[in-house]
């Protein structure tokens, strides 16, 4: 059986990214993909593109990469695109959105928020209806399923039995009409969607990074078992925190404090 750590958003945060590279490596996992949002929030999406250049095998585009590494941004527009440089962000831009593999039988399908978009976004737990995305808000679970023009497939093309994605920063696994959902969370910027800002004795337990491990046999069509664990681990964020404030960044009060209280 072959395992694959799949992690998501980790909005420059480099302290984050290298405790959770340590934990993969340190459970003798070789396979990583990463489902996009590697910039804006924190201080070093620079060197987190590296590091998720040198050790990931499949990395997709995210909503906020989409944004921040569109080609002919000016300079001074975003403070991520100007630390990133050109190079970066034209590698980050022309990421796949979508991707397709077999493990234990199941087809499974990864992006980053939908089939639909970047930004469309199904949540099993919050209706997300007072937020910004409440015109891009999936109801019908069958949605994630669907072959659309977006990620390239048609009507002529299997449907996946699993889909998996990020943009959350909430993890979560549910099954819905003999399907598996997953949601990997965020390396970087972890959120706890009950939290309303403040923090609190319980807080250290939704600031943890989160990924996930599948474990399965990778690339067989044969049905036979396959399992989703989802892996917590905490890290400094009093380095992040540094790093921030070390930093010109504009705004920073505001991702500091989020990393704090896990609220987004």
């Amino acid at each position: 059986m072959e395992r694959i750590a799949i992690l998501s958003d980790v909005h420059g945060n480099i302290t984050a990214l290298e405790n959770v590279m340590a934990d993969i490596e340190k459970r003798g996992i070789s396979k990583i993909y990463c489902l996009g949002d590697s910039v804006i929030k924190c201080a070093n999406p620079d060197k987190v593109i590296d590091l998720l250049r040198q050790k990931c095998e499949v990395m997709l585009l995210g909503n906020c990469d989409e944004i921040i590494c569109r080609p002919n941004i000016e300079k001074g527009r975003f403070w991520s695109r100007d630390k990133i440089g050109e190079e970066r962000a034209e590698f980050i831009y022309n990421l796949p959105v979508s991707y397709d593999f077999t493990m234990s039988g199941h087809l499974i399908r990864l992006f980053h928020a939908s089939p639909i978009s970047l930004e469309h976004i199904f949540n099993p737990m919050f209706p997300n209806s007072d937020t910004i995305y409440f015109n891009k808000i999936i109801t019908n679970p069958y949605d994630l399923f669907k072959n659309t023009a977006f990620i390239g497939k048609t009507e002529n093309d299997p449907v996946p039995d699993v889909v998996g994605y990020g943009h959350l920063h909430t993890p979560n696994i549910c099954r819905f009409g003999n399907k598996t959902i997953f949601n990997v969370g965020s390396v970087g910027v972890p959120v706890e969607m009950m939290n309303e800002g403040e923090e609190n004795a319980t807080s250290k337990y939704s600031t943890m990074s989160s990924y996930m491990i599948l474990e399965g046999e990778l690339d067989s069509k044969v049905l036979s078992s396959i399992s989703f664990t989802l892996v917590r681990l905490p890290y400094s964020i009093e380095k992040e925190l540094e790093y921030l404030k070390e930093s010109d960044m504009p705004n920073k009060e505001i991702i500091m404090k989020s990393l704090i209280t896990a609220n987004h």
